[in-house]
């Protein structure tokens, strides 16, 4: 069930599965951070994080510029903190997106996993 579903990026439950899918499309503006990082909590909040597996569909995701990367980081890191069952973060179609991605899980704590894909997704 999608629960968001807006320009940038859009998030659903998927009940069956137990994953909290969020996708997000090209590249988040500063401004358009606030507004993400308030649905996200709002669609979170609708789970028992614990038995959830969080999942960052990074498939359409762009390569973002070099002073952006500290973000990325801490963004992934904010992920691994919510406290869900696991993080599963898919691998962007873009290689340069794919470098970006892994190397920043690389500088930080990441416990979950980065894949190729989802057999299912949003």
């Amino acid at each position: 069930m999608i629960v968001v579903d807006k320009k940038k990026y859009n998030m659903a439950i998927n009940e069956g599965a137990k994953q909290v899918q969020v996708q997000v499309h090209g590249l988040m503006r500063e401004e358009d951070a606030a507004e993400y990082m308030v649905d996200l909590q709002e669609t979170i909040n609708k789970v028992s994080k614990q038995n959830y597996t969080f999942v960052v569909d990074g498939t359409h995701q762009t390569p973002v510029p070099s002073k952006v990367v500290p973000q990325l980081e801490q963004t992934m890191q904010f992920y691994c903190s919510l406290g869900f069952k696991d993080v599963l973060v898919i691998k962007p179609t873009s290689k340069i997106a794919q470098v970006q991605i892994r190397n920043a899980l690389k500088r930080i704590d990441f416990t979950g996993t980065f894949v190729d894909k989802l057999p299912h997704s949003i």
